[in-house]
């Protein structure tokens, strides 16, 4: 690309309207990101361009899983309660053992975040004071990632 008085040309003269944009690496609102060294784990609360830099590598944006695969349960269960809802984690509970256990459970509607971190030995489930048409679940296993419902 040459830059000439009219704008852009190509390098055999030919006219072109614009600049090619470069693509940059955006982040999107609630996307989440681990490190592939550490461990540590980052929820985008403000979209950005650039990438999300831990321990001097790019961290790996973590898929929202969404179809069960093998015998361990992760897809949340979502169900009504008086107060709001009560999320289970798998249809058969998932395991809490001390090096794989679901971590953290969040439930996200109308521009809010509610978020229950649970630890080994707890019961794989959360409830959350809420009442919306759409709600969106999701939580993260120590061993296989990020889940969605």
């Amino acid at each position: 690309m040459i830059q000439g008085e009219k704008g852009y040309r190509e390098r055999n003269n030919e006219d072109v309207a614009e600049k090619p944009k470069r693509r940059r690496k955006m982040t999107t609102k609630l996307q989440v990101y681990k490190c592939d060294v550490c461990g540590n784990i980052v929820e985008v609360i403000s979209e950005g361009r650039g990438q999300l830099v831990c321990c001097g590598q790019s961290m790996t944006l973590m898929k929202e899983q969404v179809e069960e695969k093998g015998k361990e349960k992760h897809l949340p269960v979502v169900e009504e309660t008086k107060a709001g809802i009560k999320v289970k984690v798998g249809s058969i509970a998932h395991p809490m053992e001390e090096k794989h256990y679901i971590e953290w459970i969040q439930a996200i509607s109308n521009g809010q975040t509610w978020r229950k971190f649970l630890s080994p030995g707890d019961a794989p489930e959360a409830e959350f004071p809420l009442k919306a048409e759409k709600i969106n679940v999701r939580e993260y296993c120590t061993i296989h990632g990020l889940w969605k419902s």
